[in-house]
């Protein structure tokens, strides 16, 4: 198969959503039209013990919710598909962010009782801003929720989209019969009773055909056919460019957990979702057709394996072939490294891969030579954007509990720092460690996974801090900057690459700083100009 071929066969996307949305379960019902799995573990259902194949993390687990990215990929029709699972629970939103910058479209998950929810805007709002393409998926039709036509009016509302159904229910919740697929013209009905198999569909090319009453009945079939003439009135025809452009968005109707509606979802993704899109480095635009590797660390995960301390970094090809034993430049630490054994995924199983192309996610045992944004070339110098740290909004000390392993508790606060899971601060008068994280949950994470895979114990105490500030540099001569650094000297401290932060307890402080050293720059991301 050609090169061109390859990157045309690819879909690389994000389901994205707020916490018990289902996208973990749509994720699963994706890779059983795959053939990837024989059986879906529903993700909450305590009596299948399998759990879900893409929840591989012990405390994952016992929440029943997904704290880390995985990377699932599977063959549907010709096309290669990797799907990147994203966490939805809120204290989790950073790694969200930084896949975000791995995809080349998305889907939304949204609950049909409960609607829009806040984790979803945010999401939605940087997908916007990065124009990615969104297809909305409503799940949970076959539970009583709201009205299709205002359910649609809300995501338009809320979520700032311009929307188009694809496919429509026939009935919702006790009265739910089916959808009536617009892309194709056609009919799926549901028993409801089968979970595990693939309905039939019936086609229909004409809903005037009366065969339709016999079918679902007088009323809905009436019903329907209103509601057919009100969607061809209201919403824009579809359009694969408006939707590539991210200015349409297109909606299916289902229920992931009776795995219905999900067909015709992943058909008319297959065939309207974008092959990998090029991508915005800081020095040009780089496109995934051209003949030179280029990829970055969008996410590290520190023991895939606990039997064996492992790190693994994934990397997004954005361009060219990457081959298994081909040194490639990193850019970061200017020097070539070669990879032996370049993994692919499936969820916990691995593959080592001799080449993989553009859209790829590729997994590559690190023994601490990577970060989060690094990027890996064929000599070219130049990095790509889009991965920056934000300022957390919980800070605590960290303390060893345990004197005798304290070289334990330091290599793996530095590993999880490495992965992403919070960020660490070292204050510059005493060089104690603070730990910032964006939800409280992390700090649970944290202090599991250091016992668990590192054997070493933790305590936190509250640090009072309101808003980390990256402090741009400046000239130590700078009597200003001086002054500032001995005013300020307790709220001072390094970040992991040793860039200076200012740990304000207030907005107000922060406002006084800034007043009072107006040469002193101050920023709430670390990536700044």
């Amino acid at each position: 198969m050609s090169f061109l071929k390859e990157i045309q066969r690819r879909r690389t996307f994000g389901i994205i959503s707020h916490p018990d949305a289902g996208k973990t379960t749509l994720t699963e019902k994706l890779l059983l039209f795959g053939g990837a799995i024989q059986e879906a573990g529903a993700v909450k259902n305590n009596k299948i013990k399998k759990g879900a194949t893409s929840d591989f993390m012990e405390i994952e687990r016992q929440r029943g919710i997904s704290v880390s990215t995985s990377v699932l990929a599977f063959n549907y029709q010709d096309k290669k598909i990797n799907i990147l699972d994203t966490p939805g629970h809120k204290d989790f939103a950073e790694d969200t962010f930084r896949t975000l910058t791995a995809v080349d479209s998305v889907i939304v998950v949204i609950d049909v009782a409960k609607g829009v929810e806040e984790q979803t805007e945010k999401l939605v709002s940087v997908c916007r801003m990065r124009k990615i393409p969104i297809i909305v998926f409503i799940n949970k039709m076959d539970r009583e929720g709201k009205d299709a036509f205002d359910l649609m009016d809300e995501v338009e509302q809320k979520l700032g989209l311009t929307v188009t159904p694809l496919s429509f229910p026939i009935g919702m919740g006790y009265d739910f019969q089916g959808i009536y697929n617009l892309w194709e013209q056609n009919i799926n009905l549901f028993s409801g009773d089968n979970r595990k198999n693939i309905e039939e569909t019936i086609a229909f090319s004409d809903v005037q055909n009366p065969e339709l009453e016999k079918i679902i009945g007088q009323k809905p079939a009436d019903t329907l056919r209103e509601e057919l003439e009100l969607i061809d009135e209201v919403y824009p025809k579809f359009d694969r460019q408006d939707y590539l452009d991210g200015k349409l968005q297109p909606v299916f109707f289902g229920s992931a957990l009776n795995n219905f509606g999900v067909r015709e979802l992943l058909d008319c993704f297959v065939s309207i979702a974008p092959s990998p899109r090029p991508k915005e480095s800081e020095t040009r635009l780089v496109d995934p057709t051209e003949e030179k590797m280029s990829g970055f660390v969008f996410k590290i995960h520190a023991n895939m394996d606990p039997k064996h301390r492992d790190r693994l970094a994934f990397i997004k090809i954005v361009s060219g072939t990457f081959e298994r034993n081909k040194p490639y430049y990193h850019v970061r630490l200017k020097k070539n490294l070669k990879f032996s054994s370049p993994n692919a995924f499936f969820a916990e199983k691995k593959e080592i891969v001799d080449i993989s192309y553009p859209g790829d996610i590729v997994g590559l045992h690190d023994t601490g030579n990577f970060k989060i944004g690094d990027t890996l070339t064929e000599g070219e110098i130049m990095s790509f954007k889009g991965i920056p740290s934000f300022s957390p909004e919980h800070f605590r000390y960290i303390n060893n509990a345990d004197p005798l392993k304290a070289k334990q508790l330091d290599k793996g606060v530095d590993q999880l720092m490495d992965e992403g899971v919070a960020q660490l601060f070292t204050l510059e008068m005493n060089n104690r460690k603070i730990i910032g994280t964006v939800g409280a949950l992390q700090y649970e994470v944290i202090q599991y996974r250091l016992e668990h895979e590192y054997g070493a114990k933790c305590t936190y105490e509250n640090f009072p801090v309101h808003k980390a500030c990256w402090v741009k540099p400046n000239d130590p001569k700078n009597e200003e900057f001086k002054e500032f650094k001995r005013i300020k000297q307790k709220f001072l401290a390094k970040d992991k690459y040793g860039q200076l932060v200012f740990l304000a307890d207030s907005d107000f402080t922060i406002q006084m700083t800034q007043n009072k050293y107006p040469s002193v720059k101050l920023f709430f991301t670390s990536e700044f100009e």
